[in-house]
């Protein structure tokens, strides 16, 4: 099973971004999303961006990822 994560391109250099999930900035290559801008909304998986998504389907995902830890700390 492979797991990606939702994270917001805060910049863009030539095929690579900087990318913020969590509050952590992870170095991402663009090279399998077209027209990536600042501000995107990606699934990133093992330093690449593989999916656009939404700005709605990113706060789901964070949503359920916080519920997630929430109970294995209960």
């Amino acid at each position: 099973m492979c797991l990606s994560i939702p994270a917001m391109i805060v910049s863009i250099d030539g095929s690579m971004a900087e990318v913020s999930a969590g509050g952590t900035i992870f170095k991402a290559g663009l090279h399998m999303i077209e027209n990536a801008i600042v501000g995107d909304y990606i699934l990133l998986h093992a330093g690449f961006a593989i999916q656009k998504i939404s700005e709605k389907e990113a706060a789901e995902t964070i949503k359920l990822f916080e519920e997630m830890k929430n109970a294995l700390n209960e």
